[in-house]
């Protein structure tokens, strides 16, 4: 009951964040868009940030005691094996339907857009960032308090798998500890209730600052890339739901309840991130093993992020098509390849799909710069991709416990407030 007084409450942000964004745009001026704007979406930051305040400690005890729980090394092998066949497979065929979208549809050739390089400008700063060193020094933290402070998922799941290990080897006396953290992570999630009371605030803020900026004429303008998006993005989920069928079978549509107001919570906010202790949650009420959960999701956070796949490939081509740039189909290939490699472990980096896409560009004679062609609508496309990450890391961590021949997925839910 309560899930679904959240939903609707969220549903409700939703139509007001519009109606309110609309009002704006349209009847005010330049100035007062802006400053609406820029105030307006504190509300949505109010609510990203108490969720990221959460989000370390509930990572952290949470994939410890599933680790220290599982005992058998041998087990948190298998388990992240399979866990990492799913991700490079889901990546792969993700970033070939962002390809095949954006080459048959092709909804860059003769589009006429007035670019404003000044507002890609921070990201065109990045891109020097994607390096293979950088990709080490994202995953390997050297504090551990760094790495909580800043929320850096990759890092923490780094330090707590090592963590978990020890914590294991250390048999009966690390039990307490053990318990205690299990503790700890049932107090986080019992604070997640409360934070997600505040979720339809954040979403009246960032809808009601997107609509206020652009308005509706956006969708015209671009509704050639827009719906070549779209198509691709219902594909993937097409995709992503027959594999959850021949995995789950007919508990897919109860995971799917389970993870609507997730999933709506992603698609308004434009943040996976923001859904994560929410998601943790809901996996354990549908029935998936707490050790699985604590393993396989953080790890899906870091590299199994589906739908921001699909979007590297779409974007970077859609681009070099607006460029009138001829990419034979062996270059897109390797585009492909390079995406595969250069986007995992980015995720903890603000609006990560597009530094990827910037440096890509940069690295197959596209011209960087045009990644302001994108920014207008991006917001709108990221709340697509956004939700389609919630997904996948959800049918990703119950197909793994699946696998591993848990009965309480193939069992009927048990009833739940």
């Amino acid at each position: 009951m309560k899930n679904n007084k959240l939903f609707i409450a969220i549903i409700g942000a939703l139509i007001m964040g519009v109606i309110m964004g609309a009002y704006v745009h349209y009847q005010t001026s330049k100035e007062v868009i802006d400053t609406f704007a820029k105030n307006i979406k504190l509300l949505g930051t109010i609510f990203i940030r108490l969720i990221q305040m959460i989000i370390a400690p509930l990572v952290f005890s949470t994939l410890v005691v599933g680790i220290a729980k599982m005992g058998d090394m041998k087990m948190v092998g298998r388990v992240g094996g399979k866990a990492m066949g799913w991700f490079i497979t889901a990546s792969l065929v993700s970033l070939l339907i962002g390809l095949v979208f954006v080459n048959v549809l092709k909804p860059g050739e003769g589009l006429k857009i007035t670019m404003d390089a000044a507002e890609a400008a921070d990201l065109l700063q990045t891109q020097s960032a994607l390096t293979l060193e950088h990709f080490v020094n994202h995953m390997i933290p050297k504090s551990v308090f760094e790495a909580f402070s800043t929320n850096e998922i990759l890092q923490i799941v780094v330090f707590s798998i090592f963590f978990g290990v020890a914590l294991a080897a250390f048999g009966k006396e690390g039990e307490p500890l053990v318990n205690a953290l299990d503790k700890v992570s049932h107090v986080v999630l019992i604070m997640v209730n409360y934070v997600m009371w505040a979720a339809p605030l954040g979403v009246l803020g960032a809808v009601a600052a997107a609509v206020a900026k652009y308005g509706f004429d956006i969708f015209g303008l671009y509704i050639k890339y827009l719906f070549a998006f779209s198509l691709g993005i219902l594909t993937l989920w097409a995709v992503l739901l027959t594999v959850g069928y021949i995995v789950l079978g007919k508990r897919l549509k109860d995971l799917l309840r389970h993870i609507k107001t997730p999933l709506l919570i992603a698609f308004t906010t434009t943040s996976s991130e923001a859904v994560f202790p929410k998601l943790v949650e809901e996996l354990e009420k549908f029935g998936a093993q707490k050790k699985i959960i604590s393993f396989t999701l953080p790890l899906g956070y870091s590299f199994n992020l589906d739908g921001s796949m699909m979007y590297m490939t779409f974007a970077s081509l859609f681009i070099a098509q607006v460029y009138g740039i001829h990419m034979p189909i062996e270059k897109q290939l390797l585009m492909l390849l390079v995406l595969m490699i250069t986007s995992k472990g980015v995720a903890g980096v603000p609006r990560a799909s597009l530094i990827v896409v910037v440096a890509t560009c940069s690295m197959f004679g596209i011209p960087p710069e045009g990644i302001a062609l994108i920014l207008p609508i991006d917001h709108f496309c990221d709340m697509a991709r956004s939700m389609t990450n919630v997904l996948g890391n959800a049918l990703a961590t119950t197909a793994v416990d699946k696998w591993e021949g848990h009965i309480a997925v193939e069992q009927e839910p048990t009833p739940h407030a």
